[in-house]
């Protein structure tokens, strides 16, 4: 028989986390985050949380200092990578992560063999 796979985090479940307010969800976070909510969030970081409120459909944001909370799950968001918009589906596994982890600013490059003197850059 298979299991199904149901997400927990710290011990909780989904609808658990997004009934939490952000200050009692803030101290089963990890440090790093814990202090980010507790010294509060920036200004744009606020308007962004009042767009995600709002239910607005197309939501784009520079802030990849912004924690995923649990109220972002399954909400398309468009992140600012340095060059582009990247748009992401905020998935259960995601919540506590940075914006800026789940959008990379590089690209890897992988390099042939020697002497052909070509550098392929994967997407």
């Amino acid at each position: 028989m298979a299991e199904d796979k149901v997400f927990k985090f710290k011990g909780k479940n989904l609808e658990e986390l997004q009934a939490m307010s952000i200050e009692d969800l803030s101290k089963i976070l990890p440090s790093r985050e814990r202090r980010k909510i507790t010294r509060g969030f920036s200004e744009q970081e606020k308007i962004f949380l009042s767009n995600l409120e709002s239910g607005s459909n197309k939501l784009k944001t520079h802030c990849r200092d912004m924690i995923v909370l649990p109220n972002m799950v399954d909400k398309k968001i468009s992140i600012y990578s340095g060059r582009e918009f990247v748009e992401i589906r905020i998935v259960p596994e995601m919540i506590g992560m940075r914006f800026g982890e789940l959008v990379p600013t590089r690209k890897i490059a992988t390099h042939t063999t020697m002497g052909s003197k070509k550098t392929v850059v994967r997407k």
